[in-house]
């Protein structure tokens, strides 16, 4: 997250967005239901089963009443979050592992957008954890310690090339003490989950001694070069227009994959290494 302020009251347009989608998905569970099972699950498309499972989870009926009467709201505004949503609609909404670096007034929402799949919330702040989570339990959040501070990032971009543990040939996260950038003190689960998509809003990178987004992007292009599934990892980095932002996702995620980008979020969609092409064990990451 930016930072934990209020934003203009754009809750009434989230939670209208959201109760359309509930609604859809009710009128559909209820047309399924009224006629006959075997004949209408041999005719139903994937897409109209999912979105009638979608319509039914907590997480979601939580995420309208809070944005409906509540006035904090999502640091992203609606065009940014649409990237977001795009991505799931291309999917039927089908179950997804989501991992979002950041805990906040959006948490709810991207949970909801993922009722059946994984979500799960890194950040950094003890106390924030545990005032966001009296309000919203449902949520799977983690605490999380980064080893880099923003005033660091110029140095780490410089030197990070003559660590041979920071090279996309050798690079891992758990346990990687060699590389400042890898994230070594993620819970096993994360380092356990191969992602589907990825979502950099935090941590805090607005004052020389906030731990800064770099090691999340490194650590998120190290996991999406990893990956073993079919498809690729889908990135989402917010606040681009900071250079540490803009810098290293030039550095890691690279412009070749930057698919979109709206306001101050930019899309990526990563490819497994085994997937890219003109690549060596002396190739960097773009």
């Amino acid at each position: 997250m930016k930072s934990r302020r209020l934003l203009p009251d754009r809750s009434w347009i989230l939670a209208v967005v959201m109760a359309g989608l509930v609604f859809a998905g009710v009128l559909i569970g209820s047309f399924i239901r009224s006629t006959d099972n075997s004949f209408i699950c041999s005719l139903a498309s994937k897409k109209f089963r999912a979105a009638a499972e979608y319509a039914s989870t907590p997480a979601q009926l939580q995420a309208i009443v809070h944005y409906a009467t509540s006035r904090t709201t999502p640091q992203q505004n609606i065009d940014e979050i649409s990237i977001t949503l795009d991505v799931f609609r291309s999917r039927s909404f089908a179950p997804a592992n989501f991992l979002v670096f950041g805990l906040g007034f959006d948490s709810l929402m991207w949970s909801a957008l993922n009722p059946k799949g994984k979500t799960i919330f890194l950040e950094e702040d003890p106390s924030w954890v545990k005032s966001v989570l009296k309000d919203a339990p449902l949520l799977h959040a983690h605490t999380v310690q980064y080893r880099t501070q923003l005033k660091e990032a110029d140095g780490l971009l410089n030197s990070y090339r003559k660590e041979p543990m920071c090279s996309p040939a050798k690079a891992y996260l758990d346990g990687n003490y060699a590389c400042p950038l890898a994230l070594t003190g993620l819970p096993d689960e994360v380092y356990a989950t191969e992602w589907d998509l990825i979502m950099i809003d935090a941590p805090r990178g607005y004052f020389p001694e906030a731990p800064g987004r770099m090691a999340a992007i490194f650590s998120a292009a190290v996991m999406a070069r990893a990956r073993k599934g079919p498809g690729v990892t889908h990135v989402f980095l917010h606040d681009v227009d900071r250079k540490v932002e803009k810098t290293f996702a030039e550095e890691f995620l690279c412009r070749k994959y930057l698919v979109k980008g709206v306001g101050r979020l930019w899309h990526f969609e990563i490819p497994p290494a085994a997937n890219m092409t003109g690549q060596d064990e002396n190739s960097w990451f773009c």
